[in-house]
């Protein structure tokens, strides 16, 4: 067996041999069977963008393949308020690649996501998780290039004040134990998910600390490395559901809400993009960010606004994208910046060998990191749809290659200051705004439809709901 699936902390990954992308039925049969696992639960996100469950004893051999190969059914309508009562019945049939050992259940227990199928057994049109494949495979259609991402989960956990090694207001950025008082819960959450399945770049405490009430709110940030668009989004799903659990069970509260309190620092869910040709990124050509990539950027930028409809999808949302709060207000883009729409951060592009000065005796060996380099989405926060919104910044990067002077557009958006200093008021003044309420960004969304409805990617009845759910707060 490989050395690297040997050791892989995934379970499944371990026991199994094989990397979840190439999981079959049997595969899962076998594992259920050797491991004495006695209920597989079916999982799978509805319109409040939580995760659903169906459980199943695993009574005998046969049950247990019949409903690997069949699935079940399940109330659409129940699920999904713009599917009918009277054609609600959908079926959910388990993707095998995301299969993962329940880390809370006392009873071994086996959970898998599932896609949605129609009466007819085809794929649900209006299912988020279809439109992103759909959306990744235009993309991929009309570019011949594959789309990968990750997301930043950032979030507050809150619990009782301790009076002993209190952490300053806003200063909690990287804050290490004793001031960092729930770096306990991060590490076993951030342990937790790569069990599940997660590739977890990092995890560490965010700026965001503070106290109300005699009850200490601290942010932490939980980042994954990139991956296919569609693993990204089912990993962020888990990861989300596993803080939830893990925080109940330790008597904490969560919470992913965008802004807690004014004037602290509110919790975003940043996307990061990368383009690949194969196996290699094109991020970069000749040391700088590749036409590839501003294309993909000028796509960003003409579809900013309605973005928001997907990931900023409350009104609480708005209260986050204010200036001086490290979060977009203007559709703009630029290096290293902070108070931009879509930043371009650190892509280890340096001809330095920062390993050997760091370290002399490494002097011999390669510094070469030529995949690092992504693009990052700043405006979505904890109210997205995960799967809506990556579709949307997959369709979005697809504009942005089928459109007249991409590169020009990307050139005009551009900024290389903080915009939000009072010497840079004139260039902030000619930039275009985001939304500032969920009115406006319905009418971006009305506005932009034919962009997601394009090659039947977004249906018209998802818009439709989108819509009228954002315009009625």
């Amino acid at each position: 067996m490989d050395k690297k699936l040997k050791n892989s902390i995934n379970p499944l990954v371990k026991a199994i041999g094989k990397y979840p992308k190439d999981f079959t039925k049997k595969d899962i049969i076998d594992y259920v069977l050797d491991n004495e696992i006695k209920i597989i639960n079916f999982r799978y996100v509805a319109n409040d963008h939580r995760l659903k469950t169906l459980n199943f004893p695993v009574t005998n051999l046969d049950y247990l393949d019949t409903i690997l190969t069949y699935g079940e059914r399940v109330d659409g309508s129940s699920l999904f308020p713009y599917i009918a009562a009277d054609s609600s019945d959908l079926y959910v049939v388990p993707r095998f690649s995301t299969a993962y050992l329940d880390p809370f259940a006392e009873i071994p227990t086996l959970g898998i996501l599932c896609s949605f199928f129609t009466k007819d057994g085809h794929p649900l049109e209006s299912s988020p998780e279809y439109i992103l494949r759909k959306a990744h495979k235009e993309f991929k259609l009309q570019t011949g290039l594959d789309f990968h991402a990750m997301g930043e989960l950032e979030f507050y956990v809150i619990g009782d004040r301790e009076e002993l090694f209190n952490t300053p207001d806003q200063k909690g950025y990287h804050e290490s134990t004793p001031y960092s008082k729930f770096e306990f819960f991060r590490t076993e959450a951030m342990y937790l998910i790569a069990q599940a399945g997660g590739e977890i770049k990092y995890a560490h405490s965010e700026v965001g600390n503070f106290t109300i009430n005699n009850k200490i709110y601290e942010q932490n940030e939980i980042e994954f490395l990139t991956t296919s668009v569609v693993e990204a989004a089912d990993q962020l799903v888990i990861a989300q559901w596993i803080l939830r659990t893990l925080a109940h069970r330790y008597g904490l509260d969560l919470s992913f809400e965008t802004k807690i309190a004014e004037g602290k620092a509110g919790s975003g869910l940043h996307f990061h993009t990368k383009l690949l040709k194969g196996d290699e990124s094109i991020m970069i050509k000749d040391g700088v960010l590749s036409n590839e990539a501003r294309c993909a950027i000028a796509g960003y930028m003409k579809c900013a606004a309605s973005l928001t409809a997907f990931g900023n999808c409350e009104p609480n949302s708005y209260f986050r994208l204010v200036p001086h709060q490290e979060a977009p207000t203007t559709i703009c883009w630029g290096d290293r910046n902070r108070s931009v729409l879509v930043r371009v951060p650190l892509g280890w592009t340096g001809n330095t060998n920062m390993l050997a000065i760091a370290n002399p005796i490494e002097a011999d060996n390669k510094f070469e990191m030529p995949d690092k380099q992504t693009v990052e989405l700043r405006s979505a926060d904890g109210t997205a749809d995960i799967y809506l919104t990556l579709a949307a910044l997959v369709t979005a990067a697809r504009i942005g290659f089928e459109m007249e002077d991409p590169l020009l557009v990307a050139e005009k958006c551009y900024v290389n200051v903080n915009i939000h200093n009072k010497e840079n008021e004139d260039l902030l003044n000619s930039l275009e705004q985001l939304p500032t309420n969920c009115a406006e960004s319905a009418k971006a969304l009305d506005a932009a439809r034919g962009y997601y409805e394009a090659k039947g990617v977004f249906p018209k009845e998802l818009i439709d709901a989108t819509i009228k759910k954002l315009s009625s707060y």
